[in-house]
């Protein structure tokens, strides 16, 4: 059965390496949401750096997930004391368990505050596509993904909660799914 791969990308206001209490504030809840997503029923996994230091992204070691990779359009910097951006790469069993993991509970909290860490930009912040049972999406997978979006919408390739596709490529439209429902307000 396939899986949901599920790439985020974000250009925060400040380096992760900043000790301004937003920035404290903004790692706090991020390793608080991640310990959430890792025991809610559906997540599969997420790509974590095999020496768990935060903020350095670009030399990590990233195990099966491979090199870590962003879009084209990120022109911030790419050492542990420039870097300014929060990615994020994890396989779910469907599309909602991650709906539910998204906009409900903490990270619903943190969504409502994205605005205090993050620059707002015209491109997506997020993408998912399906993958085979056993197949590891990659940074790079991601990044290609959430370029396709961009450039050419939702399609089957790359999509949307609110635009989404079944594992066939047939369009889909899970009741409460997207960011217009009642449930993501």
């Amino acid at each position: 059965m396939p899986h949901l791969a599920l790439y985020t990308f974000g250009v925060l206001k400040s380096p992760l390496a900043d000790p301004a209490p937003l920035t404290r504030e903004f790692y706090d809840i991020g390793e608080a949401v991640y310990r959430t997503f890792s025991q809610h029923p559906g997540h599969l996994g997420h790509a974590e750096a095999a020496d768990g230091d935060r903020g350095v992204l670009f030399e990590a070691d990233w195990g099966a997930w491979g090199e870590f990779a962003v879009p084209t359009w990120y022109g911030k910097g790419r050492t542990a004391e420039t870097t300014a951006l929060a990615a994020t790469l994890s396989l779910w069993t469907g599309l909602r368990p991650a709906f539910d993991a998204v906009y409900t509970g903490l990270h619903r909290e943190a969504l409502n505050r994205r605005y205090d860490w993050f620059e707002r930009t015209e491109h997506p912040n997020h993408v998912f596509w399906w993958v085979s049972d056993g197949v590891i999406p990659t940074w790079r997978n991601g990044v290609s993904r959430l370029e396709h979006l961009h450039g050419h919408g939702s399609t089957p390739h790359a999509f949307t909660f609110h635009d989404s596709f079944a594992p066939d490529g047939t369009p889909t439209r899970t009741k409460a799914i997207g960011p217009k429902s009642g449930q993501a307000r």
